[in-house]
């Protein structure tokens, strides 16, 4: 019935401009995601400059990249019934995604991630999870998870307990099914919380891992990358790791693919870059195509989406892909 399902945080994006210095100010680690409150969403909220509101979510971006490539996709997220839940709904279901996760009633407010975006084109994430922390078991939508080609996790979901359950389960049901699974490691300081769990993960349940640099250092305890792409190698189908300007890497047993970015891209913005990756890939896969064209398509989406603001692509990108396929 679908191409792929991602199971992921529903969140709404707020992008600003900012200098080195109010991340130095606010103590935010640049480059990375941290987890704030509502209160701390609110303050950092009202010293943002002028911003730009737009649907994400790691999983969100990838499952809504593939539509718009021409792939079946459905998506499993929680939003509250708010302005922010319209807005991120709206979206989601106006690329073609099949969207229907009952929303959160008299609760928490839906999910947003304040992006701070330095001159360097770095992007600095802090999130407020709402709604997102109420996905459990009971939103699943286990027909389209055992009917789709791939299912999708997003690795920031593994901060939430009920979300985990839904996740392994999500995976276990899958593999009975066929279905191949595959897992975003999503952050280098969500992978450090759960290392041990992330390793179990991905070595009886994961097929296809997508991770940067950072992320499978991190997991794997490695020194260098080649020792790390050494240690997924055996824990996994296949394994996509994304090096920013240096390209990817896909392995898959014996198998070796170098990726190169691709060149003359100007770069506005970073964010969703990895997930752009990913909805390239595994539009590219599901229409049964090789590892080194999933990851050349894969790198065409991530220039295309670092090319503006925001985390979501926006150009045709059907026509680039036919360029690759």
């Amino acid at each position: 019935m679908f191409d792929v399902t991602g199971i992921g945080n529903a969140i709404v994006d707020v992008l600003a401009r900012a200098e080195e210095s109010l991340l130095v100010e606010h103590k935010m680690a640049k480059g990375g995601m941290s987890l704030i409150d509502e209160a701390g969403a609110e303050r950092l909220y009202a010293i943002m400059g002028p911003g730009i509101e737009a649907s994400g979510g790691s999983a969100a971006n990838t499952i809504a990249g593939i539509a718009a490539l021409g792939g079946r996709t459905a998506y499993i997220g929680k939003v509250s019934d708010d302005q922010l839940g319209d807005v991120f709904t709206h979206d989601i279901r106006a690329v073609g995604v099949t969207y229907d996760t009952p929303r959160l009633r008299n609760g928490l407010a839906t999910a947003r991630c304040l992006i701070f975006v330095t001159p360097d084109a770095q992007r600095t994430m802090q999130t407020f999870l709402g709604a997102t922390t109420q996905l459990g078991p009971e939103d699943l939508r286990m027909d389209a998870v055992t009917s789709s080609k791939v299912l999708y996790l997003e690795g920031y979901l593994w901060d939430q307990p009920r979300a985990k359950a839904a996740m392994r389960d999500a995976a276990i049901q899958a593999q009975k099914a066929g279905v191949k699974v595959a897992l975003t490691l999503s952050d280098a300081f969500c992978v450090a919380r759960f290392r041990d769990e992330f390793v179990e993960l991905v070595h009886n349940h994961v097929d296809i891992l997508f991770a940067n640099e950072s992320e499978v250092l991190s997991l794997s305890r490695a020194e260098s990358f080649d020792a790390a792409l050494q240690h997924v190698r055996g824990h996994c189908e296949i394994a996509a790791l994304t090096r920013s300007e240096k390209g990817s890497v896909i392995v898959s047993g014996d198998e070796v693919h170098v990726i190169d970015a691709e060149r003359h891209v100007r770069v506005v913005d970073t964010t969703g870059a990895g997930d752009a990756y990913a909805a390239g890939f595994l539009y590219a896969y599901t229409q049964g195509r090789d590892l080194a064209t999933c990851g050349r398509l894969g790198s065409v989406m991530a220039a295309e989406v670092i090319s503006h603001y925001g985390a979501r692509v926006e150009g045709d990108v059907k026509a680039l892909a036919a360029k690759v396929l």
